[in-house]
């Protein structure tokens, strides 16, 4: 255990810190803590957000779990006695429009921490009018899929990194920690209990949409004393009809920005999707139907709509490369852009950059003839091709259509293949929702999302 008195922390953030360890841990703080931590209430749950120690690892990650966690172990299971209908495979699957049975349901406050968590009908919330998620934004998400192969057995996508990111919006926002491992094994269970809602034609799945938002009955801006987690499933359709990757044109505005340094765009957070429907239907109105996000003085690239955007072109050096804008603060760690990542480093077949990427590095490159797909990545559509740019006014062309898209075509279809199929790297990227427990050792062999700017909370 390293002791604290190397953390160089002075005596209030030393009694912060304290709050955060288990009852075990205290002979690691050096002599006077006692008297300090008398002086502040003994809630184990509470995990701050603010930037008080050098070594975050402590605080979350594979050394820390939260000791005031819910336990898979404790779930409590009632199953509905109105089962709704569910949809016929030959109808279209809308999103988000479609709902199963059974939700996971755990409730958290500073008194006693989290409750049991249990598995109910899917039914309404209760809120109070002056619930901080209504009127400060104090609420986060979550979405991943769960597949279904020819061989019948339900997959969920890489579910460990979504965890890690779920835990840093929490911390981000003064949300409760939880247990990440805990919290994966109750939704592992609440897709096995409804999983005859996984639909298994061509190019659907179940989408499970984790939430976490302050409960506060108060007016008053602050950590909220109450809060609720809960899980809720959908069975969506598939994002190209058929086997076709329709391209999309993109609105590429400096005038509007998504999120900015210091702020919260690495964050799976509700204030940064509800402004960007404004800039949707401005879009719209010019003939495009997404938003290239453009930041600074530079116009960096930095997002496409929900996406993550991506650029396969010959650099100026001659070398082939794909590039993606670095994790800097602003960029959202998407599941999907890790995974690109990770297989095009896994074919060593090209430079696999993140850096920062301009408008004039970009023009530069159609101008030349040396940009050949364009395209964003995300949990809904996987990866989509772009193949038009409205900027200052002019519309440009992107040759991603007809270069196959041969990039494209290659993850999408490498994608499915694992999602589906079962056709796994050596670390394993699926969890199959059966009877088994979910070992904490996936943790350490699943690949995990890289570090995040040095001025976010980390995760491990």
């Amino acid at each position: 255990m390293l002791a604290v008195s190397t953390l160089r922390l002075t005596g209030q953030e030393q009694a912060r810190l304290f709050r955060v360890l288990k009852p075990c841990d205290t002979a690691a703080f050096p002599p006077g803590w006692r008297k300090r931590h008398r002086e502040v209430k003994d809630y184990w749950g509470e995990i701050w957000a603010r930037k008080f120690l050098p070594v975050p690892w402590l605080l979350c990650g594979p050394r820390r779990y939260a000791s005031s966690s819910f336990k898979a172990a404790d779930l409590q299971l009632e199953m509905t006695r109105e089962p709704h209908k569910k949809p016929d495979p030959s109808e279209c699957l809308l999103f988000g429009k479609t709902f199963t049975d059974h939700m996971l349901m755990v409730e958290w406050n500073m008194e006693k921490g989290w409750g049991r968590p249990r598995i109910q009908p899917f039914q309404n919330l209760t809120l109070h009018p002056a619930c901080s998620a209504l009127h400060y934004s104090l609420q986060l998400f979550e979405g991943l899929k769960a597949y279904k192969g020819g061989d019948q057995r339900v997959r969920l996508f890489r579910p460990w990194l979504n965890m890690d990111r779920m835990l840093r919006s929490a911390l981000r926002l003064c949300l409760p920690s939880f247990d990440k491992v805990e919290l994966l094994e109750c939704i592992r269970r609440l897709v096995e209990v409804d999983r005859d809602w996984v639909p298994d034609s061509a190019g659907t799945s179940l989408y499970v949409r984790p939430v976490l938002i302050g409960n506060e009955p108060s007016l008053g801006v602050g950590s909220p004393t109450h809060a609720l987690l809960y899980v809720i499933l959908c069975p969506v359709g598939a994002y190209f009809p058929g086997e076709a990757l329709s391209p999309v044109s993109l609105l590429a505005d400096p005038s509007f920005i998504r999120a900015w340094v210091g702020g919260v765009g690495d964050c799976k957070i509700g204030g940064n999707y509800g402004p960007t429907v404004f800039v949707q239907k401005e879009a719209k109105k010019k003939g495009c139907e997404q938003v290239l996000w453009l930041y600074g003085p530079d116009h960096e690239l930095t997002e496409a709509g929900t996406m993550n955007i991506f650029v396969f072109w010959t650099h100026e050096d001659g070398a082939l490369e794909l590039v993606t804008p670095a994790l800097d603060g602003i960029i959202l760690p998407g599941v999907v852009r890790q995974s690109l990542l990770d297989l095009a480093r896994t074919w060593g077949e090209f430079r696999v950059t993140e850096r920062k990427m301009t408008m004039n590095e970009f023009l530069r490159a159609l101008e030349h003839g040396r940009v050949r797909e364009v395209f964003g990545s995300g949990t809904a559509c996987q990866v989509c091709p772009v193949h038009r740019i409205l900027y200052q006014g002019k519309f440009l062309h992107i040759p991603t259509m007809e270069n196959g898209p041969e990039l494209i075509l290659r993850f999408y279809n490498e994608l499915k293949m694992i999602q589906v199929r079962g056709a796994c790297l050596e670390t394993g990227w699926m969890l199959v929702p059966q009877r088994s427990s979910c070992p904490r050792s996936l943790w350490t062999e699943a690949p995990s999302l890289p570090p995040p700017h040095p001025h976010s909370p980390t995760s491990w």
